[in-house]
């Protein structure tokens, strides 16, 4: 009977022996996994929790306009110059290539001279409102690394509402106001990201800064995600263990960063005075050159890839998860609840395999 249970005892021993060497450290630190990380010689590649590399996310977006006529062309129609609003010869035509204005040129590469840009009609129903939601949807959760931009073709917006949605588009919340006047347009005091610490670095802020109509070289929008990371990882986001180990324990804070669509509300035009003149309402009208969006798949860190598979994102996943977020344990796997990794203990975190 002893030697019944030995050799029992001895071959569970070899069996969970053989498991630890193909999982070396499955239950504790990441061994096979890696991220990018900044340090004073640049970009490099460290050990680290699990989590894809960041990439381009436009090339994965599909657009939706709101209202959908709101492209300009369809009837043609003449506009004014961008860099002399006074100029009103310019023509607008869906019909004809070199006139037509699309959704999709505000994705295409830029680097072109003259510049490739989506129009909107002009503003000939004033004083009805200028309204277009311009809506961003990637029908996968992902996680912002890098600034948003916007460039504008036309002057920037006089009033404009940054928008995200963590739910594919089923509600939506401010990322951030956008005006020449914050207290007059959105009853909020005129704010930028470097008035916020880390103890508000979630508040939603009214900025000022990029609604200067036609100045010269003023055509670009930020949301400044860089900025943020900054009060945790410093000035040159050099100590991102720092940040990662807030955005482990603080979920408002990961949440924050993450999204499933964007949604950029254009509500004013950019009219460069006071007043509109209502005898040139020609000059009026949006136009957007080029859209950056930097940010990696969110695959909960089970996973160090992500692939488009039927034109959507997917996780790639391990640690015996599935689900396109890895986001649940594989069937025979569940033997206890499933969990997200965790970025801790810093350098290389707890995989929290199923």
């Amino acid at each position: 009977m002893y030697l019944s249970r030995f050799l029992s005892l001895h071959a569970l021993w070899v069996t969970v022996s053989s498991v630890m060497q193909h999982y070396p450290s499955v239950w504790g630190h990441y061994d096979v996994c890696k991220t990018q990380i900044y340090t004073e010689e640049g970009k490099i590649w460290d050990y680290m929790a699990c989590q894809p590399e960041a990439r381009d996310m436009i090339k994965y977006v599909r657009v939706t306009l709101d209202p959908p006529d709101i492209t300009c062309g369809d009837p043609p129609e003449t506009f004014c110059a961008m860099g002399n609003p006074y100029m009103c010869n310019n023509e607008c035509d869906a019909s004809t290539q070199e006139l037509a204005h699309p959704p999709e040129l505000m994705f295409d590469l830029e680097g072109r001279h003259p510049s490739t840009f989506w129009q909107s009609t002009t503003w000939k129903d004033y004083p009805k409102p200028l309204h277009v939601n311009i809506t961003l949807s990637w029908n996968k959760t992902i996680e912002l690394t890098d600034n948003i931009v916007i460039t504008f073709e036309s002057g920037r917006p006089d009033q404009m509402i940054l928008e995200k949605s963590l739910d594919y588009g089923r509600t939506w919340q401010p990322y951030q106001y956008y005006a020449t006047d914050c207290l007059d347009a959105f009853h909020m005091d005129p704010k930028s990201v470097r008035d916020l610490s880390q103890h508000t670095v979630l508040e939603i802020i009214c900025t000022e800064e990029y609604s200067t109509g036609y100045m010269t070289n003023s055509k670009i929008i930020h949301f400044e995600i860089k900025d943020r990371f900054a009060f945790f990882a410093g000035p040159w986001l050099h100590n991102m263990a720092s940040l990662y180990g807030q955005l482990d324990t603080t979920k408002k804070l990961r949440d924050f960063f993450t999204i499933t669509d964007l949604r950029i509300r254009l509500l004013r035009p950019a009219t460069g005075e006071i007043y509109v003149d209502e005898q040139h309402l020609a000059r009026y009208f949006y136009a957007i050159s080029d859209i950056r969006v930097y940010g990696r798949c969110k695959c909960n860190l089970h996973a160090t890839g992500c692939k488009e598979e039927n034109k959507r994102l997917l996780c790639e996943c391990e640690h015996n998860t599935t689900g396109p977020d890895c986001g649940k344990c594989k069937k025979n796997y569940q033997g206890r609840p499933w969990s997200p990794g965790s970025y801790l203990p810093i350098p290389k975190g707890t995989a929290n395999i199923c």
